[in-house]
Parts: C-alpha cells; sequence; structure tokens
C-alpha cells in the first residue's frame, strides 16, 4: 500500500497578474501548504487550471514543487489526459522529474465506453513505473467510471487508489467491496470526506485544504481515533467553508480566497473569469466562518 497521506490537496496553479505562470509562487503555496495539514499535493489537476496548461508548464510545475516540498510530502502529478498517448507521453516525461505518482482523469469529451477506459488506462499504467491515482468525475468528463471497470484496474499492480468524485457513496461502499485490500479510496468532494471515510475512505484530495487544511486534518485524525462526535462538531464547523468553496466553478472560489489570505493564486485564465461581487461576498463570509478573516 502506498503512503501518501489522508489529505492531498489538489494545488491550485499560481498565475501573475499577466496570466504567465508563476514558478515561484507555486514554490511559496506548496511550502504553506505542507506547513497547514497537506500530507501531499496533486499538481495540474482541476484546481490547476489543467486545461489551460502547457505541457511545458506542466512539466515545470512538476519539477518546482518536487524540489521545493519532496522530502516533506507527496507530490503526485496529473498526467492525464483525453488523448492515451499523450497521457503516456506526459507521464513518462513527469516520472523523469521524481514525482512520486500520477493522477489519470477519466478521458472527457469523446466519452469512451467502460471498455475504452479499462485500455486507456491500462494502457497509461504499463507506460511508468510510478503508482497511479485514478479520477472519476463525472460532472467534469461525461462519463462515470463503474465499479467493476474500477475492479478491473485495481487488479493492475501500479494502479494502487481512486479520486472518488461522482458524489455516489453507494458507489463508493461498492467499489470498496470489490476491489484489494490495500487499495485507497480518496473522497473527490470536501464536503464528503468524513462521511466516504465512514464508509471505508481513506482520505480525501481537497481543494479546501487551501485554507483550513489543519482543521481538516484535525477532523479526520479524531475519526480515526475513534472520536467520531468530535469529528462530526469539526464536519460541521467545516460545511460553511467548503460550501464557499463552491459558489462557482473551481478553481475560481478558492483562488480568490488565497488571494484574500495573501497567498500566491493570482488571477485564473479564460474561460475562466474571477468571480462576481456577490460571489466574493459569499466566499469572505466562508473564510470569516472558519475564523480566518475578521467578522
Amino acid at each position: 500500500m502506498v503512503n501518501w497521506g489522508r489529505i492531498l490537496t489538489a494545488m491550485v496553479t499560481p498565475f501573475k497578474a499577466d496570466g504567465s505562470l508563476d514558478v515561484e509562487g507555486a514554490r511559496r503555496l506548496a511550502s504553506y501548504l505542507v506547513e497547514h495539514g497537506s500530507d501531499g499535493l496533486v499538481v495540474a489537476g482541476t484546481t490547476g487550471e489543467s486545461p489551460t496548461l502547457t505541457h511545458e508548464e506542466k512539466l515545470a510545475l512538476f519539477k518546482a514543487v518536487k524540489e521545493e516540498v519532496g522530502g516533506r510530502a507527496t507530490v503526485i502529478a496529473g498526467t492525464g489526459t483525453n488523448s492515451t498517448a499523450a497521457s503516456i507521453e506526459l507521464s513518462k516525461e513527469a516520472e523523469e522529474t521524481g514525482v512520486d505518482g500520477l493522477m489519470l482523469v477519466v478521458p472527457y469529451y469523446n466519452r469512451p465506453s467502460q471498455e475504452g477506459l479499462y485500455r486507456h488506462f491500462k494502457a497509461v499504467a504499463e507506460a511508468t513505473s510510478l503508482p497511479i491515482l485514478l479520477y472519476n468525475i463525472p460532472s467534469r468528463t461525461g462519463r462515470n467510471m463503474e465499479v467493476d471497470t474500477v475492479s478491473r484496474l485495481a487488479e493492475i499492480k501500479n494502479i494502487v487508489a481512486l479520486k472518488e468524485a461522482s458524489g455516489d457513496l453507494d458507489q463508493a461502499a461498492a467499489i470498496l467491496r470489490k476491489v484489494p485490500e490495500g487499495f485507497l479510496l480518496y473522497s473527490g468532494d470536501d464536503s464528503l470526506t468524513l462521511p466516504m471515510m465512514a464508509v471505508g475512505g481513506y482520505g480525501i484530495v481537497s481543494v479546501a485544504s487551501h485554507v483550513v487544511g489543519e482543521k481538516m486534518q484535525a477532523m479526520i485524525q479524531a475519526f480515526l481515533s475513534g472520536d467520531v462526535a468530535r469529528a462530526a462538531r469539526l464536519h460541521q464547523e467545516l460545511m460553511p467553508t467548503f460550501k464557499a468553496l463552491f459558489v462557482t466553478t473551481n478553481p475560481v472560489p478558492v483562488k480568490a480566497a488565497l488571494n484574500m489570505l495573501g497567498l500566491p493564486a493570482g488571477p485564473v485564465r479564460l474561460p475562466l473569469v474571477e468571480p462576481t461581487e456577490a460571489e466574493l461576498l459569499k466566499i469572505e463570509a466562508g473564510l470569516k466562518a472558519a475564523g480566518l478573516l475578521q467578522a
């Protein structure tokens, strides 16, 4: 079983005011996250605006973040695309940067069959020696990776975990019944971290841990120690922040929150746009609820 940790932060990609990649900002943010509750970082995933990053920018991020926190935290590179050949190429190059694992999202837009999903992930897994985190997010990809497909893929030696962002706890429980012992299931939704762990999940690939990572870590540790009542109280305390960070398309709210807190984030890239005034007020309220801004 891999030891990636319980909280993997799906790290935003900091940009400069002109929209160019802020590599030094990424280094500073990575270090901050590791010092504030994150066990590991997922770089160039959905929250990292992967669709607007170039191949070269992704590799630069993988290298910089690994250099910055590699001795202190897990670094997982988002190398999945909707092209199997492109995913293989990026995965091979990411491995050369020294990252600890790869995250491969269900191919989006082209809507492959379940057999197509299996062959896609199998082909990428065979091209690398790194452990792989699968990523199921039907709301983004247009295709749900079904329980039997996950079960088949979990038999492949270096496919070791799944980020499950379907929002379906029944599906999560069914997956855990069918995968080998030691296969890790991570929630892909912050608000389902505790419910997912209650049915056997291992941890969370988180957006909210950018700003409330330490409290999320406390919630998880309380649950693991058997203090379920305290874990539930912390879950309830965190809910306003969880909701505020999804008032519009991720990562727009979390980048706004980081900017409010003076942390490296910068703007989003088109076609994403900055939050409206009404959305900013909700994000600000979520930070105040967490005690991060003065009420």
